[in-house]
Order: C-alpha cells, then sequence, then structure tokens
C-alpha cells in the first residue's frame, strides 16, 4: 500500500537548460515542452494522487535515537482501491516509504535493514553529506548492505529544504524504494500549511505487475487519488518532488497563483510561476508558497502533464468554514539562506567539458575509473555537458550545489541546482565551490531510456 499519512534573482528563470523550469518560463515551457513530449513514452496515461504532509507519516526514532528502515518486499495500489495490487520492493514495504524530518543542525541517524534477497543502500538525493554516508557503493560505501545485513547513516544536514532518499543503485525493481527527507529551517515559516506530493511513473500490465510495455500510471506519494483540505485565505507551502527513474512531468495549478521559493532545496529570491506551470526532470524538487484565494466550498484540481495533454492529479478542497483571515497574505519573505558560497574565483577555476555520449564516463557496472579531477578544498569547478544526442539527459550533481551558468559568459542564474538538465544537441555549464571533501559521483540518465555516464572527481 501507498504511505496513506505522508503527508539568487528570478531575472531569465525561464533558461531552457533548466531540470526545473521555473517561474515566468512561458518561453520555455512552450519550446522544451515540445521537445519533451517527443521524448517520453507513447504509452497511455493513468493518473494517481498523493497525500498531506500536514499529518506525516514519520520514521520513529528508536531509543538509540536512530529511525529505522527496512528494504523489504510489499504490495501497493498504484491504480486505485479497487485495480489490484502491484508486488514491490520499498521502504517498510511501501511506497514511498517513511518520511524523515529534522532540524537543520540536528544530527539525523538512520540504520538501514535489508531484508531483501539483494543488496542494497542509500543515497541522500541533494543533501551534503559527508562523503561516508554518500551511499555509492564501491566510491564512498566500502559494501553494499547485502541481505539480513544492516547499516547505520548519520550525519547533519547543512542546508533546510526539501530533499529525499532513495536505494543506491536503483534498478528498476528497487524503483520504490525512495522517501521524502524534509530539513526544516531553523525558525517556523510563515505558512498555515506544510503539503508534499512526490511524484512517480509506473507502466503497469492489465494485472497491476510492472511491465515495460504497460499503460503509465502516474501517481503522488504512491496513491491514485487525494483530496487537499484547505481554508479559505490561508498559506500553503507546496513542496513537489520528481521521483520518476526516468520521466518528464510538467505540473499546473489550477486557479492559484504560486510562488516559487526553493529549487533543489536551496533557498531563491521568490518569483511567480507563470500560470501556476512548472516542470520537473527526474531527481528535481521545488518548494511552492500558494494562498488559498477561492471562495469556501471550492475545489481546485492540480493537474499532471506528459505527451501532449494533461490530467487532473490531485485537488485543493476548500472547507466551508469562513475564510482563516480576512485576506490572503501578501508577497512571501525568501527562505532562509542555507550556507553556500557567496562568490566564485572564475579565473583559477578547474574547468572541463564532459561529453554525455562519451564511452569514458560509462565504466563497467560496479567500477568507476580514473577520477575526472582531484583538488584540494575550495577551488571553483566549471563543467560544461555536452549532450550531442538526439535525447535529454538529466545529470545530477553528488556533494554540491551548483550554479547554472549563462550560455555566452559566466554569469550565472540566481539559484542552486543539483540535478540538471541537458537538452538534446546541446552543452549545460554549471559552477560549485568544491568544498565537501572526498570522492564525488556525478552521473546522468537519459530521459525515458537507460542510465548514462557515471564520473567522479576527489577533493583531498
Amino acid at each position: 500500500m501507498g504511505n496513506p499519512n505522508l503527508t539568487a534573482s528570478p531575472a531569465r528563470h525561464g533558461d531552457p537548460r533548466l531540470g526545473v523550469a521555473l517561474a515566468g518560463s512561458g518561453l520555455y515551457q512552450r519550446k522544451m515542452v515540445r521537445v519533451l513530449h517527443r521524448l517520453v513514452s507513447r504509452r497511455s496515461v493513468v493518473l494517481g494522487a498523493g497525500a498531506v504532509l500536514a499529518a506525516p507519516c514519520l520514521a520513529s526514532a528508536q531509543p538509540d535515537g536512530f529511525r529505522v528502515l527496512r528494504a523489504r518486499t510489499g504490495t501497493a495500489q498504484l491504480r486505485g482501491p479497487d485495480r489490484g495490487t502491484t508486488a514491490i520492493r520499498g521502504f517498510e514495504g511501501a511506497v514511498p516509504g517513511p518520511a524523515l524530518r529534522v532540524k537543520r543542525g540536528e544530527e539525523l541517524k538512520v540504520r538501514l535493514v535489508n531484508e531483501l534477497v539483494t543488496n542494497t543502500a542509500i543515497h541522500w538525493h541533494g543533501v551534503r553529506v559527508p562523503n561516508a554516508m554518500d551511499g555509492v557503493v564501491g566510491l564512498t560505501q566500502a559494501a553494499a548492505v547485502g541481505p539480513g545485513e544492516s547499516f547505520e547513516y548519520r550525519f547533519t544536514p547543512p542546508d533546510a529544504g526539501t530533499f529525499w532518499y532513495h536505494a543506491a543503485p536503483r534498478p528498476i525493481e528497487d524503483r520504490a524504494l525512495y522517501g521524502l527527507l524534509i530539513v526544516d529551517e531553523p525558525e517556523p515559516i510563515d505558512v498555515d500549511r506544510d503539503v508534499a506530493l512526490i511524484f512517480d511513473a509506473w507502466a503497469l500490465g492489465a494485472d497491476g505487475s510492472v511491465d515495460r510495455d504497460g499503460v503509465t500510471s502516474f501517481t503522488a506519494n504512491g496513491r491514485s487519488a487525494f483530496d487537499i483540505p484547505v481554508v479559505a485565505n490561508e498559506r500553503v507551502r507546496l513542496r513537489l518532488v520528481n521521483a520518476a527513474r526516468n520521466e518528464f512531468m510538467t505540473v499546473r495549478l489550477d486557479r492559484h497563483a504560486a510562488t516559487v521559493m526553493a529549487t533543489d532545496g536551496q533557498p531563491a529570491e521568490p518569483f511567480p510561476a507563470r500560470d501556476g506551470r512548472l516542470a520537473l526532470a527526474p531527481g528535481n524538487r521545488v518548494d511552492l508558497f500558494i494562498n488559498m484565494t477561492l471562495p469556501p466550498g471550492t475545489a481546485a484540481p492540480i493537474f499532471v502533464g506528459s505527451d501532449g495533454r494533461e490530467v487532473p492529479l490531485a485537488r485543493f478542497v476548500y472547507s466551508t468554514a469562513p475564510p482563516l483571515r480576512s485576506a490572503p497574505k501578501g508577497v512571501p519573505k525568501a527562505l532562509p539562506a542555507n550556507p553556500l558560497p557567496e562568490r566564485m574565483n572564475f579565473a583559477a577555476a578547474i574547468k572541463l567539458e564532459i561529453a554525455l555520449d562519451d564511452p569514458r564516463h560509462r565504466p563497467a557496472p560496479g567500477t568507476f575509473g580514473r577520477p575526472l579531477f582531484t583538488t584540494v578544498p575550495r577551488p571553483t569547478v566549471q563543467i560544461g555537458f555536452k549532450n550531442p544526442t538526439d535525447r535529454a539527459h538529466v545529470v545530477h550533481l553528488h556533494g554540491h550545489s551548483a550554479r547554472l551558468l549563462d550560455a555566452l559568459d559566466d554569469g550565472w542564474k540566481p539559484f542552486w541546482l543539483d540535478t540538471i538538465l541537458v537538452p538534446p544537441q546541446r552543452t549545460t555549464r554549471i559552477a560549485f565551490v568544491a568544498d565537501n571533501r572526498g570522492k564525488w559521483l556525478i552521473e546522468s540518465q537519459v530521459l525515458g531510456g537507460e542510465s548514462g555516464i557515471r564520473a567522479w572527481f576527489e577533493i583531498t
């Protein structure tokens, strides 16, 4: 079953190299969605919805302070309660697994217990963890967690934001091994409700089994339908996560204006999402603030788009009670900044280009080849990802957050990303400060297809 209780300046934020289609990205939205609609599956679509974070099912702490995540088999009703079940491997046998929540600056202690018959590990997607906690077997973690074994992850998240955790590696049979990780700001944020939707896409046969040629069922929080209860004039923080392995997703909020507050877990200067539209590449996250401005007793859908169409996924359902306040809240202030570098030294930067079709960056399974570079801490690193293919790639940078660079100079977009969409026949450049010691992976996924590159660098 799904977890029933889970609940930079904005200038030029429509750049077509973004994984997240940000704010007033009307031009981006029209251009990139046309491109990506040709890349995603042409299978018919069935859509589902998720649940509210207001009453989260959290992984409970044991007497020793550890929260236990058991990787085990289970079943999920991905297409609704009356349309059969799907066998999955999930944390606690559910999809998604239990939500993890901790404050910035507090230690998170997680004990992974493997009750499966295959090896596994956990990667903390987007979190700037100590290297030994990154969950990359053979690079940062000496050995996978075998059947009947356990492993303890301990780290103090340096950044507040929306993150997620998942199996590493994540083959198709382990695709349901993931969950939400929220790192709260030290002080309360000015919202009335906190809601999370973790999107996924499943190819399912008529009997509900996973079938590469089956019907695509979209879910959020592992559920097939859910109403989000709201009260008129309250402010909702909506956290969106695309947990799909290789599906690009567009989202539209009906009759609601949304303000983008954070991308990939890192605060941005608030800016509007034009027409309430966003797009998420696999692994992307975005935080929105939304004022509930419709009358009491109203319902408004949330649509997901794929393959040139959009279908209702969830609904904001307004209580018939009087509005929470006489008028909606005003323009929100930016979220508190996380401790990321304010400056980069491009004159002394390490610069390299990676071709996403280069076989040298596709070592045999279980191996990693030679590092791209080795450096002492704190240099600026500038990487160009060249995609000469006809399919989009999604690149994930481990252990760091990066700026997206302008096409013609070293100016950057005023937000941070750790998961970057590289369109076909394009080169996308990023820059970051290499300040987290250890061996760090850079990996990519071909949108709608197979795994891509697997390269790494070392900070000594």
